[in-house]
């Protein structure tokens, strides 16, 4: 395959290429808190209310927008300005001028590594519906670099 995220910008891809940069971490659909003296975001294992967590996709892609008001719809020309993204996210390394990691679906030509290298939130995580919101602190992580 044609690495085209190395040879094109972003605002050039076609969607498909953009949405194929993807790579099914489910990442972004985690619980972020904001440190507000610092601006450090702190992930949580919790994740939004739609994610089917075994295949790390959100079950209301279309409608998540109208869903779930606060929900980013990642963008080419907002991608630099993610830095709230995982170092791990394609996104952000395309923005970044890197190229993809050999886990990456793009890279390894199968949906699956990205879980095996236990990139993804698959059967690390726990949906909105069930966390109390005074124990959200609880449950902030440190397995995302960021």
């Amino acid at each position: 395959m044609e690495k085209f995220w190395l040879k094109k910008s972003m605002t050039e891809m076609t969607s498909e290429e953009w949405e194929s940069l993807c790579d099914g971490c489910a990442r972004c659909c985690l619980h972020k808190l904001e440190d507000v003296e610092t601006e450090k975001v702190h992930y949580t294992a919790i994740v939004c209310r739609f994610l089917d967590q075994d295949a790390c996709h959100c079950t209301q892609y279309e409608r998540r927008s109208e869903l779930v008001p606060d929900c980013v719809k990642l963008t080419p020309v907002g991608a630099l300005d993610y830095a709230w993204l995982p170092n791990t996210c394609a996104y952000r390394l395309v923005a970044q001028g890197k190229d993809l990691d050999w886990w990456h679906p793009l890279v390894s030509g199968d949906q699956e590594t990205v879980h095996e290298a236990g990139i993804s939130v698959k059967g690390k995580c726990v949906s909105e519906l069930y966390v109390h919101p005074d124990s959200v602190e609880d449950q902030i992580i440190h397995w995302v670099e960021q």
